[in-house]
Parts: structure tokens; C-alpha cells; sequence
């Protein structure tokens, strides 16, 4: 018989939260309920959860990300400056398309060089993006967890179409981490 998850509440301990897979819209409305802040992404959510449910002190917050306005300055160009705190914005990925072709895809690389990329021009980005090409399958962040489940599954699996992919994913987290196919334990 499957074990079914339990609802989000204070009775369940860390260890437990940490077992199922959580939509981070229901970790927030958890969160919300029992006071807790909901400020960063999804693991550090879980990271705070989980202390609470064990009556742990919180987590350090993570700093307070620095909003910067939605769009670039007009005409974005190859000389355009990425300001500090910039955004990977559909303005972003229309200037990378343009420039780079439907392929663009903004990938952790991307992602890393845009976040961290202040002073450095678009123009600089593209080339960053030319460079990264043909590395291989790139790691991809535990947050990401379906996008990691697609790879490795579409890769046992190939030719199996979108609709067994997305069945396969519903199974998978519907069930405790420690029932799925592939599991080692902590620290394995």
C-alpha cells in the first residue's frame, strides 16, 4: 500500500516535511498560516518550516534581494550595462533571442552571469553564452527539481513523449523521498 502524504501542520516534524514533495504555493500558504516569513526560495522556505516543526531556531533570513526597475533602458543593445541586482526579464530574453536564436534558453550559467554580471555589457553575455555551449549537461539546482527529474527520466526514456514523462513526474512526487526509484540515503 502507498504511504499518502500528510497535511501541512504542526504536527509534523522536519524530517517528515522534508520526506514529500511540496509546491512552493503550499509552502507559502503553510507558512503564511503559522507566521513564519516566506522570503526566499523554496528551499530556504523548507529550511525555516522545518525548523519551526522542530522547534529549532530559525535559519538566518537571506538578504533582501534589490529590485531593480522591470525594464533596461531603450535601445537594449550589445552595449547595454547589466546593473547590479538585474533581473533575467522577458525584455532580457527578447534582446538574447534576437541576437542568439530560438535556442536561447536562460540556463544556471545565464542565470549566474546575469545575477552577477553588474558592469558588464549584454554584449559581454552573449559572448559568455557562445562559451558555455557544448559543456555538456549542466548541473541543475536542487530548486529545479522537476527540470532534474525530465532530464534524468527522458534520458532512461527516450522517445517516451511529454505524456509518460508527466505521468512518470505525478508518480514520482506523490510518493516520500525515500520510496522512489534511486534512492540511497542521506549522505550516499
Amino acid at each position: 500500500m502507498t504511504e499518502q502524504r500528510p497535511a501541512l501542520a504542526l504536527s509534523l516534524t522536519g524530517e517528515e516535511l522534508r520526506r514529500w514533495y511540496w509546491l512552493k504555493d503550499e509552502l507559502l500558504v503553510f507558512a503564511r498560516s503559522i507566521g513564519v516569513g516566506t522570503r526566499g526560495g523554496k528551499q530556504e522556505l523548507t529550511d525555516r518550516l522545518a525548523a519551526v516543526l522542530d522547534g529549532r531556531p530559525l535559519p538566518p533570513a537571506a538578504p533582501e534581494r534589490r529590485v531593480v526597475g522591470a525594464l533596461l533602458p531603450e535601445p537594449v543593445t550589445e552595449d547595454t550595462v547589466i546593473r547590479a541586482g538585474q533581473r533575467c526579464s522577458q525584455q532580457l530574453r527578447g534582446f538574447f533571442q534576437a541576437e542568439i536564436g530560438p535556442a536561447f534558453r536562460f540556463d544556471a550559467a545565464m542565470r549566474s552571469f546575469i545575477a552577477d554580471g553588474a558592469g558588464r555589457t549584454l554584449g559581454d553575455a552573449v559572448r559568455h553564452w557562445h562559451t558555455t555551449r557544448g559543456q555538456g549537461p549542466q548541473d541543475i539546482g536542487p530548486q529545479f527539481e522537476l527540470n532534474r527529474f525530465l532530464r534524468d527520466w527522458n534520458a532512461a526514456h527516450p522517445g517516451a513523449g511529454r505524456h509518460a514523462a508527466l505521468a512518470a513526474w505525478r508518480d514520482h512526487r506523490s510518493r516520500p523521498v525515500d520510496d522512489r526509484p534511486g534512492f540511497k540515503g542521506r549522505g550516499e
